[in-house]
C-alpha cells in the first residue's frame, strides 16, 4: 500500500494512502522524529538511530546515525543520506545501493 503523507497530530503520527485515507496512528514516543517517508516506508530517528518503518507501524530495520550521516531525502524506494563527503543511497532495509562524493 502506498504511503502519501504522514503528519503529526498532538502526541501521535498519522499516516495517510493514496486516497487520502488514513491507515494507521503511530505513537511518536515510540518511534521518534520523523525524517521522511518512501513509496511504502518511513524514515524516523530516535536518539542515535534511524529506523524504518511500514505503513502499519511495523518497524522494518534499524541504522546507528553513525554509520549512515546526516538524513538528506527519502523517495520512492530510496532514501539518501550524507556523510562528510559521500552521498550515500540506501533502500528502506538500510542496504546501501549506490555512493558518489558529494
Amino acid at each position: 500500500m502506498a504511503i502519501s503523507d504522514v503528519q503529526l497530530k498532538g502526541s501521535w503520527y498519522t499516516v495517510f494512502d493514496g486516497s487520502g485515507k488514513k491507515i494507521k496512528d503511530i505513537a511518536a514516543s515510540s518511534v521518534g522524529d520523523l525524517c521522511g517517508i518512501g513509496s511504502d516506508f518511513i524514515v524516523f530517528v530516535k536518539g542515535s538511530w534511524y529506523s524504518t518503518y511500514d505503513e502499519t507501524g511495523r518497524k522494518i530495520k534499524d541504522a546507528a546515525v553513525s554509520s549512515l550521516g546526516d538524513f538528506r531525502n527519502a523517495s520512492g524506494s530510496t532514501i539518501i543520506f550524507k556523510k562528510g563527503s559521500w552521498i550515500g543511497t540506501y533502500d528502506k532495509n538500510f542496504k546501501k545501493l549506490s555512493e558518489r562524493a558529494g
